[in-house]
């Protein structure tokens, strides 16, 4: 069972990483950029030679503090957390190589109620270790989908930024692989749920699903296509709402309006993933 204020105030470790270029081409990789060995502007994120960009989007994963929800002190049902929303905005470009500080703490707790869940609003803070520079800051909404009616505050909650009811102007579909999940986890996120179909199928789940944060990074690899012409300096930032897990192996179809509103589906169920989406561009 949660306890509001040692959920609130848990006291998250600051994590130090030493950024290689190594990182910030596996990143790049494990969200699907490399695919086609054609697309030079692509072979810019991975092969180091070329004087290497760092995806926007690897700021949710730099000094990633771990699945600290899964510590029992949390009183969090950790089997049961999916990642509901996440934001990121960009204050400096990423550097490919560094060192990084993350200093990640809870904002936020909202009980929906007995049955409902809750939601947990947390922010990671990433600074330059050398300099003290702020290069970027993430937001998280986690689901807590087990874990409503322990007698904490309904709201307030974040309000979701509509999506446009006209017809997306952009489309770029981007494939997953079926082991994408097991690489991407190497990234710092390694809940079994990703990779476990015995801890996917206690979860709800017919087999283990794709990290929502994979997902965020390839909708940010269409969005810097088709918006950014894959010039990382040019997103400023990035919030969108997980409305459906992916599997590995699936089609990601990325629809966007030129005014940055975006959403996401799965080609093929048809489903949508990711909705009310945003992302902002110099």
């Amino acid at each position: 069972m949660i306890d509001y204020d040692t959920l609130r105030h848990f006291p998250i470790p600051e994590v130090r990483q030493r950024v290689t270029p190594r990182d910030a081409v596996f990143y790049a990789l494990s969200v699907g950029l490399g695919q086609d060995p054609m697309d030079a502007r692509q072979l810019d994120f991975v092969d180091a030679d070329r004087g290497l960009r760092v995806m926007p989007s690897m700021a949710v994963v730099l000094a990633h503090p771990g699945f600290w929800a899964a510590d029992p002190a949390t009183g969090i049902d950790a089997v049961k957390v999916v990642h509901g929303e996440q934001t990121i905005t960009l204050h400096h470009p990423l550097p490919a190589e560094g060192e990084i500080i993350g200093r990640t703490r809870v904002t936020g707790l909202v009980d929906k109620g007995e049955g409902k869940g809750a939601l947990l609003y947390s922010e990671k803070e990433l600074r330059d270790a050398a300099t003290g520079t702020l290069l970027a800051v993430t937001g998280s909404t986690t689901f807590l989908r087990g874990d409503g009616g322990f007698g904490g505050p309904s709201g307030p909650v974040k309000p979701a930024h509509p999506v446009p009811d006209t017809a997306p102007e952009l489309t770029l579909d981007l494939p997953t692989r079926p082991e994408q999940a097991l690489y991407y986890r190497l990234n710092g996120d390694n809940n079994p749920l990703h990779a476990d179909p015995e801890v996917a199928a206690r979860a709800g789940f017919p087999r283990p699903i794709l990290h929502g944060l994979c997902t965020l990074g390839v909708v940010a690899h269409a969005l810097l296509r088709e918006l950014g012409d894959y010039r990382p300096d040019a997103m400023r930032s990035l919030s969108l709402r997980f409305s459906s897990p992916v599997f590995p192996g699936e089609t990601i179809r990325t629809e966007i309006w030129r005014n940055g509103a975006f959403r996401a589906r799965v080609v093929e169920r048809d489903v949508v993933v990711v909705n009310n989406g945003l992302a902002v561009f110099a």
